[in-house]
Parts: structure tokens; sequence; C-alpha cells
């Protein structure tokens, strides 16, 4: 009998597959590496000797997982057109990492005192246990994951993320990429032609891996003529170097200075679970029907590998399974990618691509990004509770200026510690509610999103426990810290003006979730004899 597909490793759809899943990864690997080099002047060694390898392997652990995941459903079930999940490092938690935890501790950690490369180990230790806890919840998660939707409504999930998305995704790439205009916003022009606008091209050829290409060749045909932007030069060639991603317990030593950024990590491995439960949910549509709880303990299991083995990027299953499936590709392009990624991150063949991609060619693929999930949160989320997720972006947007007026080379320290005090206008002071404001954003995002969202579906008592909820974690400081750094802390130990923003928060969510819980006693007009819950 001849061989059918579902037997063959490899079929015709799975080049088309490869393609598409390896540009994602690079990309992603890309924006990281430029913004903690490139932004926070890191040292490219340790980003790409020390990150990379164990960040490409759990790529290629989780690949593994899910090709062998997809040919054994297609044995069981007789069948040749079974398309594995393709899992790849996620965008927005993988660039929130970079933005907002990574390159933020390793400009605390020169700040304390510490030399360069001192402040890079301690930053990739920091990493690699940021893995390890977001594994250990995924993991734990994996058993519960259709509990956590139940509690948390969908406007809740998907408008925290779709904040950060619009704010942190969107903006600041927008802003990297039109520091090189003419590169920055062709590129960014040529994406939304093929991907938003479905435009032709005149080559048969993913349309992301084109404007990858054309931006990479005009950014250095500009640079070389002379017209680019200034500050070009040409990347170092770096010969190939085995950099094997030993598992280590570096990651111990890193655990301690996890704390102020639980309010973001927290969050970040939350999302990654409802994620994984959607697209389980999406390629069961599709006609491959893998188990949810495999799905989750897969990829918990490929962040936890990662982060023991030095990675600081935690995977995910895509959200884009028919879409592959619709490509032809069956279960060899996820064992291409994983082989590509995992092994060319040790060789240090994928540093050296992604030195190579400048990042006004990758910024406007982020961007890309931030505007396909927040279009997508609007969509998958009932119309009724769009006003919710709106009101859900605010905090982002805090805490994105909280970055910015916080950087010494925008405000030095002393003036932004005075416009954090108490001034002579009534209320309190405007920095400290926006520093206040942004701290713990996505936490907050989603309780105020899930309360709202609540209101509108007439279950106050609802909407009154999650504002609860929020007073007990700003009484600690895990949303609405009062500290600049974000740190958690205990209620009593704050003194002064620190003390007096803290409680006047708190009071704020006592006051509404006392008042929903009140008029949840009203009758409701429209079930005679009936209370609004």
């Amino acid at each position: 009998m001849p061989m059918t597909s579902s037997r063959r490793w490899f079929v015709a759809g799975d080049l088309n597959g490869f393609f598409g899943l390896v540009v994602d990864n690079l990309s992603i690997l890309g924006f990281i590496a430029a913004a903690l080099i490139g932004i926070f002047g890191f040292p490219a060694e340790v980003v790409y000797a020390r990150m990379f390898p164990g960040t490409a392997f759990g790529v290629l652990v989780g690949n593994l997982i899910y090709t062998a995941m997809a040919r054994r459903l297609a044995a069981r079930t007789g069948r040749d057109d079974v398309t594995a999940m393709p899992l790849g490092l996620d965008a927005p938690t993988s660039i929130g990492m970079a933005l907002l935890v990574l390159g933020p501790a390793f400009v605390a950690f020169k700040q304390q005192g510490l030399d360069e490369h001192a402040a890079a180990i301690a930053t990739w230790q920091l990493g690699m246990a940021s893995l390890m806890v977001m594994g250990a919840l995924k993991f734990v998660l994996s058993f519960a994951g259709d509990a956590v939707t139940r509690l948390i409504p969908r406007a809740g999930l998907l408008g925290s993320i779709a904040g950060i998305a619009l704010v942190l995704m969107g903006f600041l790439p927008l802003v990297e990429a039109l520091r090189s205009p003419v590169v920055g916003f062709v590129t960014l022009g040529l994406l939304l032609y093929v991907l938003i606008a479905k435009g032709r091209l005149p080559v048969k050829l993913p349309g992301v891996f084109v404007a990858f290409v054309f931006g990479t060749v005009l950014y250095y045909v500009l640079g070389a003529a002379g017209l680019g932007a200034p500050g070009f030069r040409w990347p170092q060639l770096a010969p190939l170097q085995l950099h094997l991603p030993w598992p280590t317990l570096g990651f111990v030593e890193g655990l301690p200075a996890t704390v102020p950024y639980l309010p973001l990590l927290l969050p970040f491995g939350l999302l990654m679970v409802v994620g994984g439960i959607n697209v389980s949910e999406s390629a069961r549509a599709a006609g491959d029907d893998y188990r949810t709880r495999d799905i989750l303990l897969a990829e918990a299991f490929s962040t936890l590998i990662a982060g023991v083995c030095g990675g600081v990027a935690q995977t995910t299953p895509y959200i884009g399974q028919p879409a592959y499936k619709h490509m032809g590709a069956r279960s060899g392009y996820t064992l291409l990618t994983g082989l590509f990624i995992g092994i060319g991150g040790m060789l240090g063949l994928v540093s050296g691509l992604v030195q190579w991609l400048p990042l006004a060619v990758l910024a406007p693929i982020i961007v890309y990004v931030a505007l396909d999930i927040t279009t997508q949160a609007f969509q998958a989320t009932p119309r009724e509770h769009a006003a919710a997720m709106v009101l859900g972006f605010l905090p982002s947007v805090a805490y994105m200026l909280s970055i910015k007026l916080g950087n010494p080379a925008w405000i030095p320290p002393q003036h932004f510690a005075e416009l954090m005090a108490a001034g002579d206008s009534p209320g309190l002071p405007e920095m400290a509610v926006i520093v206040t404001l942004g701290n713990g954003f996505i936490i907050t995002a989603m309780i105020w999103t899930s309360a709202v969202a609540a209101m509108v579906d007439r279950r106050l008592l609802r909407a009154a426990a999650f504002l609860f909820a929020g007073a007990v974690l700003a009484l600690f400081g895990i949303i609405h810290s009062v500290h600049p750094q974000g740190g958690i802390y205990l209620p009593w130990t704050l003194q002064g003006l620190p003390s007096v923003i803290a409680w006047q928060f708190i009071g704020a969510y006592l006051a509404l979730a006392t008042l929903m819980a009140l008029l949840s006693l009203q009758r409701d007009a429209s079930k005679p004899g009936t209370a609004v819950r």
C-alpha cells in the first residue's frame, strides 16, 4: 500500500507553515535583542550567548511535543489532514518582558552599583526566574483553566492584553520604527497592505517574509547611500559558536528579584493559559480534536525547560492553527521550526540572523501584532462590553507615561521626586497618581473591565466582588503600589504621603464596592419580584 500523508513526515504545505512560523519567532527574538541592546544598552554577548540558546531550546521542546501529538492524533483517527498546533514565543509577553521587566531591571541593577556585566547577569537570572514563575503558574492552572475562564469574563482577560498591545506594543514600537521614517513607514505600510487589506504581491511568497526582506534591503541600501536615518552602521559579522543551553540553577538567585514584578508576571502566565484554551477550541473547530489539558501542559513544560536552561521568554501555542491547516501544513512544519530555531539558537545562527534585522523593520511587525490583538479582543468580546474594555486600556497609558517620565534622561531624579511629593493644588500629586495607577496595570485592567462588564450584565454583586478584590490587592501594593518601582509591601509600614495615597485608593475601591452591593438590593424592573444581582 502507498504511504499516506498521515504517515509521512513532510508534505508540500509544511514548507509554507515553516516559513510563517519561523518568521514569527525570529521577529520576536529580533525585537527582544533590539530592545535590550538598542534601547537599554544591554551587553550583546549576554543576550546572544546566554538568553537566546535557552529561549530557543524551549521552542524546540514545545514543537517536538506538538509534532508528536499531531502524529499520534493522525494515527489514532486514521486521518491524513491533521495539522500540528503551532508553538512559538508569545509576542505580547515576550515584548513585555523586554520592555517592562528585563530592560528596567538592568537599569535598576546598574543604579544599585553593579557594573554592566554583573547587572546583565543579574537581569538574566531574573529572566530565568520569571519563566519559572510563569511556567509553574501555567502548570497549576492547566488543571483549572476552565474555572479561570468562568471566573474572569472574556472582556477582562482580552481587554487587559489589548491595552498592553495598543499602548505598549503599538505606540512604543511605532516610535522606534519612525526613528528611521522611510524604512519604518514603508515596512509598516507593506505589512498593512498584505495582512489587513489582503493585497496581492507580484511574487508568491508569504507577505511577512516579503516585508522582512524588502524592509531590510531598503534599510541597508539607504544607509550605504547616506540617505538613511543618522547613526547607520553595518552589523559586525560574528562566527558561529556553539552555546549549549545547559540546565542551571541560576534562576534560584533571581527569584527574590521577581517579587516587584509579580503583578506583571502572574497575569502574563494567566493569559497564556486562557490563550491555550482558546487555541485548543479553535483547532477543534477546524477538525483537530486535541485535549486542552495536553496542550496546556506541553506549553507549561516547554516554558519551564526554557527557564531552567537560561531562557527569558515564554512559549505559547499560536492562535493560527486553522490558518496553517489551510496552508496545507501537517506535522512536519512544527518539527522543522523547532529544529531550526532550537539548533540555530545553540549554534548562533539565530543570533546572527537577528543582528541583521534592523529595529526599523522589526518594530512595524510588532505594531501589526498589536493592531491584530486589539482587533481580535473587540471581535471576540460581546459588543455591550466594548466600553468596559476601553476603560481597561487607561492603566496601560498610565504605565507608559510612568516609564517615560521616570526616565532620568527625560526628568532628573530629584525633580521627579519633587513631582511625586505633595503640591499646593488640591488633591493628590498628579505624578503620584500616574505612577500609582500604572503600577500593577494588567491586574488593574482586569478588575476594572470585569467589574464594568458585570455592571452591564446587571450582576452587581459580582461587580462588588471584583472591586473588593481590587481593594485587597491595593492594600499590599500588588496593584496601585505607591513605590515608584511598583514593589509590594505591608500597609502598616507606609508613612506620610505614600500612606495617604495607598489608603485613598483602597478606600475608593471599598466605597464603590459597597455602592454596587447596595444597588444590587433594588428590584429589577424587567423582572418583578427579583433583585439586581
